[in-house]
């Protein structure tokens, strides 16, 4: 009985064990399906399994998926994966197969998500940004001298022009092109020229942390710049406090920076002397220089912390005279004199802070004046003024012209962080300018008042789809009108490190002010379409970019030939393609960059009497950049060559009722070899680095264009004041070694 027994109780027992197994089965879900992307994708290696419980599974390489559950009633399987929003699904658990199709929607992240890089080059700190130009590049162009200006125009889009101030931009005259410091505008951002000579900029490269060259569709925070635009954003606190020093053969310079202990706030100066002298005594000049060019400058800054942001001021106050002599071209025995003062003075003032909650305000105030004395006098073989010879054309050379321009601006920028890392700005800013001009005692004063609004918003669609989509409305009192200026980017991320972009934009510029002053009539604005399409390719070592473009300009200044007056009669375009390419990467130790630029542009502006290419505009301009470090001698070599088709000329004659061209051609082409070499080393206890450079080392002898005689019989040819330009200094300084920058960076 017992042994029957124990038998009956393990058959129940597997019994039971059978039945209890064979409920859980019949208990069970099959749950499978698939995870794909907003384009229908699959998905590898998303987890998916039910909401607040065990089971689950891993999406294989084809975004499938199947597991089973135990769970009951209804319930959410939910799939994850880095980089992107979590999706779910509802389900019914009652032993029924279930199959669902999981849509994952990528999460939009600053580090991956595409950038808006039409039109502009960009360098620095700025996140994704295009590392074309730091400070350093500059420092180490060969033959730029430091000169920010002279590096950008080995940038496509940029010009070779070098008898003008300004920089040249796309079918753009130089006035065309304006520069801002922290989101100010830098209203005489060059040294006082002198005709048919070019001048270098004011500031030097190691003020800023980053720089924006863009060749067209800027952005709508800015404005009043017809062609192109070069955004300078100065440095933050610097890391250590310093002392430097500057021999070298123009120039004498001393520098203090200082930080606090506790470093949040900083304040320093800087002084320097520039004489030609030493230069023009090795280099005979074309010119006779009666006043060797001298320069005095000096600059003060401080900078503090705030909670979540910073206060930074910086002020700077220079003066300049030159005086040259060249052959009268009406008269062999006369001679034109040209003499020129320059003061000025420019102040900066920024604010940025961060309130939270997606908030941050950008505050910018600027002040500036700028006067020119110029004394322009015809002379006979003595250098003594000669007046009254009854030749109009002779007679009007003399004069004496006192202009002085000032500016001040303040502008405002709010900053909203919107839904995702959508962003939208927006603020106002006013310029306030005065200008006074007498020329032989005549006094002509022109005050404008140039109000604007804007708005502008980053709009992510997904990290590969974004759009900055903004507008800028202005106001200018001395032409009493208004302008409305859409402006519209999209970029497309086509690859893991390619974009495409396309761009298009209204850009408004009031006439100069020196046309405003002496025209009767009522001027306008004049226009620019922009229309642009560019594709980048970029890794840490390697930059490659095609860019095309058309630009459409409208309300252009003309003149009359029969009383001079000016009107908004011109208009223009210009089209082409331009490609840059950087690498960093191939050679070790060696930096190069090739630029290329197409240019097809006319237009009809100033006295042309139809659509003309202009005078400045080369249809094919190219430079090639090379950089080589030798750690063992710690030397760094570069070498710039720039090369430009010839650019056209004319001779424009008034018959009284129209211009007429009497003359006209192509200049010869334009070669430039640039060389600089850098030497790392000490002396004493300060670092040191010593400079030399030459410019024009084959001696080319390029034609920028022809002055002609009033009678046109006599042509003379714009050249360089001097075959070469030699440069040779030491740079020292006390607590900062520079030496460790370039050497990090690959001089």
């Amino acid at each position: 009985m017992f042994v029957l027994s124990k038998r009956n109780s393990m058959k129940n027992l597997f019994l039971l064990i059978a039945v209890s197994l064979g409920t859980a089965a019949a208990a069970q879900t099959k749950i499978s399906g698939k995870v794909v992307d907003q384009r229908n994708r699959p998905l590898q290696g998303a987890s998916v399994a039910i909401k607040n419980a065990y089971d689950g599974a891993v999406s294989d390489s084809t975004g499938k998926f199947r597991f089973k559950t135990t769970e009951k009633d209804t319930q959410y399987v939910v799939a994850t994966m880095m980089g992107y929003k979590d999706a779910e699904a509802l389900v019914i658990c009652k032993g029924a197969d279930q199959t669902v199709t999981l849509q994952l929607k990528e999460k939009l992240d600053e580090l991956k998500a595409v950038t808006v890089t039409a039109g502009s080059f960009e360098a620095g700190d700025k996140k994704r940004a295009a590392t074309v130009l730091s400070s350093l590049d500059v420092y180490t162009t060969g033959g730029a001298n430091a000169d920010i200006t002279a590096a950008i125009k080995t940038l496509p889009g940029a010009q070779q022009v070098g008898e003008q101030e300004g920089l040249f931009v796309r079918g753009g005259a130089g006035f065309e092109t304006k520069q801002f410091i922290d989101g100010t505008v830098v209203n005489n951002p060059f040294n006082a020229s002198v005709p048919n000579i070019a001048s270098r900029g004011r500031f030097q490269p190691n003020l800023f942390k980053g720089t924006v060259f863009s060749t067209g569709g800027y952005s709508a925070l800015y404005g009043q710049a017809l062609s192109s635009a070069v955004i300078l954003e100065s440095i933050d606190i610097p890391e250590k406090s310093e002392i430097s020093a500057s021999i070298t053969s123009v120039f004498l310079g001393a520098g203090l920076q200082k930080i606090t202990k506790k470093k949040n706030a900083s304040y320093g100066f800087n002084v320097g002397y520039t004489n030609l002298t030493p230069t023009f005594s090795l280099v005979k000049q074309t010119p006779d220089f009666f006043t060797i060019p001298v320069l005095q400058n000096g600059d003060a800054n401080f900078r503090i912390k705030t909670k979540r942001g910073i206060v930074k001021f910086y002020t700077q106050y220079a003066t300049n005279s030159i005086g040259l002599r060249r052959p009268n071209i009406d008269s062999a025995g006369l001679k034109d004199a040209f003499g020129i003062s320059n003061y000025n003075w420019y102040n900066n003032l920024s604010w940025r802070e961060n309130f939270g909650s997606g908030w941050k305000l950008n505050l910018g105030i600027s002040y500036s004046t700028n006067k020119d004395i110029i004394a322009s006098n015809i002379q006979n073989g003595s250098n003594q003024n000669v007046t009254g010879t009854g030749k109009p054309w002779l007679d009007n050379r003399n004069f004496d012209l006192t202009n002085q321009s000032d500016l001040s601006q303040i502008k405002l920028v709010f900053d909203k962080r919107l839904s995702g890392i959508s962003v939208l700005r927006f603020g106002a800013e006013n310029w306030y300018g005065y200008n006074t001009t007498t020329i032989n005692g005549t006094k002509f004063t022109l005050k404008d008042n140039l109000t604007a609004a804007f708005a502008e918003s980053d709009i992510y669609v997904t990290n590969n789809l974004a759009a900055k989509i903004g507008v800028r409305g202005e106001y200018s009192t001395a032409i009493a009108q208004g302008n409305i200026a859409p402006r519209l980017s999209m970029a497309y991320k086509v690859g893991k490190q390619s974009t495409m972009s396309v761009i298009y934009g209204q850009f408004f510029q009031s006439p100069e002010v020196n046309n405003l002053m002496r025209s009767a009539a009522n001027l306008g604005y004049m226009k620019a379409d922009h229309y642009m399409m560019n594709f980048i390719h970029q890794t840490t070592l390697q930059t490659l970019r095609v860019e095309a473009f058309h630009k459409q300009y409208h309300s252009l200044i003309t003149t009359s030939p029969i009383n001079g007056s000016f009107a908004n009669g011109g208009d223009g375009y210009a089209k082409g393609i331009e490609f840059f390419w950087r690498d960093k990467k191939t050679i070790s130790g060696l930096d190069y960059w090739v630029t290329y630029s197409y240019l097809n542009t006319e237009r009809t502006f100033n006295n042309y009497p139809s659509r003309l290419a202009p005078t400045f505009a080369a249809e094919h301009t190219a430079s090639l950049v090379v950089k080589k470090f030798i750690s063992k001698i710690n030397t760094g070599f570069n070498f710039t060559y720039s090369f430009a088709t010839g650019r056209p000329y004319y001779n424009f004659v008034n018959t009284g009722s129209q211009f007429a061209i009497a003359d006209q051609g192509v200049t010869k082409n334009f070669h430039n070899l640039g060389f600089s070499a850098n030497y790392l080393t000490k002396i004493g206890k300060a670092f040191a680095v010593v400079v030399a450079s030459v410019t024009n080392v084959t001696n080319a002898n390029p034609v920028f264009g022809y002055n002609y005689s009033h009678d046109g019989s006599n042509k003379v040819a714009v050249t360089l004041p001097a075959p070469r330009f030699y440069f040779l200094g030491v740079f020292l300084s006390w607590g900062v070694d520079r030496r460790q920058d370039a050497i990090n960076n690959n001089l």
